[in-house]
């Protein structure tokens, strides 16, 4: 069996190498690795390869950045070719982004399946991009492998058979299990504190880990601003660091808003070890991601989520995470419960175990 699977941001990159290496282990699969180029810089693609032991992409379609109907059309323009001459028995697609919905249309119209890694996912919220994402290519997939319980139920509401659906557990965790102590053994708190200059009374405390990259956070310029200066206030508690996004940053600079405090560290993005290894030491993590509210549940680190919903709900119910909304008051009620020992005990969800890449291995063999 031949089986290609369909790569193009970081969050992809997490759940392609534990799957990829789960396959590797079995007999008589052939893989092919295609990267669309979504993510397409250093900071943002290749670093992520190197340190998750991926191997270099047999394909790269070098789509870049641009707007959505332009980057999903570019995707689907260039990989139909590629679909034709590689002839693929089965088409692997992951997560919710661009790359994902592009992928599973040009494989249905060419009548090749598709299995979606993290399927079912939902936020309810039509409004943002990465639902519309989940749904179509959900509704397109024959094989559906969901992270969470709540993933199972909502394709079983929207009409899949029960045989389709498989409740595997979360890829991402494998990822994580695999490297956490590398993350640290490799890049402790203490030497990105010494990289940054962050030694002595700036980390007394400890210290958040910021990241924002969603549209409705960073492309009003009104609730940019007040992310930024509600977290500016924050940081004379607890220092903010915070690796910056590329869409992140060129909106800061059009809004010609400068960040010069050493207690709000904005730093470059950073790769996967490195980043593990602040989630770990971090008091608390600020966010509008939804692979870094999984990552805070595994870890039992407190999470608040600048969104009204998620599509990770699990993370809320069982693990650690709080969705504040946009509300700034809430964010700041909730930072300083935390940062007071006042907040609740998360628990890991079932079947995050670092097995979710090996059970998809079985069922596809």
């Amino acid at each position: 069996m031949k089986i290609m699977h369909v790569a193009g941001a970081r969050p992809n990159f997490m759940k392609v190498a534990p799957v990829m290496a789960a396959l590797g282990k079995k007999n008589g699969i052939r893989q092919v690795l295609l990267h669309t180029g979504q993510h397409y810089d250093a900071n943002m693609s290749e670093i992520f390869f190197r340190q998750l032991g991926l191997p270099n992409p047999d394909i790269n379609l070098e789509v870049g950045s641009g707007s959505h109907a332009t980057q999903t059309a570019q995707i689907m323009t260039k990989i139909e070719a590629f679909l034709c001459e590689k002839k693929p028995d089965l088409v692997l697609v992951y997560g919710d982004v661009n790359s994902t919905v592009a992928a599973a249309l040009v494989c249905a119209k060419l009548l090749i399946p598709v299995a979606h890694v993290e399927a079912g996912l939902r936020s309810f919220d039509r409004a943002m991009p990465e639902e519309i994402n989940r749904i179509v290519t959900d509704q397109l997939a024959e094989m559906l492998f969901t992270p969470s319980i709540d993933g199972d139920e909502n394709l079983l509401r929207e009409g899949k058979r029960a045989n389709q659906v498989h409740f595997v557990g979360n890829v991402m965790i494998d990822t994580l299990v695999r490297l956490k102590k590398k993350a640290n053994a490799l890049h402790s708190p203490q030497q990105v504190a010494e990289k940054y200059n962050l030694l002595g009374s700036l980390l007394s405390k400890g210290y958040g880990l910021v990241t924002l990259h969603r549209p409705s956070n960073v492309d009003d310029p009104i609730m940019l601003t007040r992310i930024i200066n509600t977290l500016m206030g924050l940081s004379r508690d607890l220092l903010m660091i915070f690796p910056i996004h590329p869409r992140t940053y060129q909106r800061l600079v059009g809004l010609g808003i400068k960040v010069d405090d050493r207690r709000f560290l904005m730093i470059e993005p950073i790769g996967y070890l490195e980043f593990l290894s602040l989630q770990q030491g971090a008091t608390l993590i600020v966010t509008d991601s939804g692979g870094i509210q999984e990552e805070s549940t595994y870890l039992g680190v407190p999470c608040l989520t600048v969104r009204e919903n998620t599509e990770r709900p699990v993370t809320v119910k069982v693990g650690t995470n709080v969705l504040v909304g946009q509300n700034m008051d809430r964010l700041k009620t909730e930072l300083y419960n935390i940062l007071n020992d006042d907040t609740r005990q998360g628990s890991i969800p079932p079947l995050w175990d670092g097995r979710a890449s090996e059970r998809i291995a079985s069922i596809l063999c």
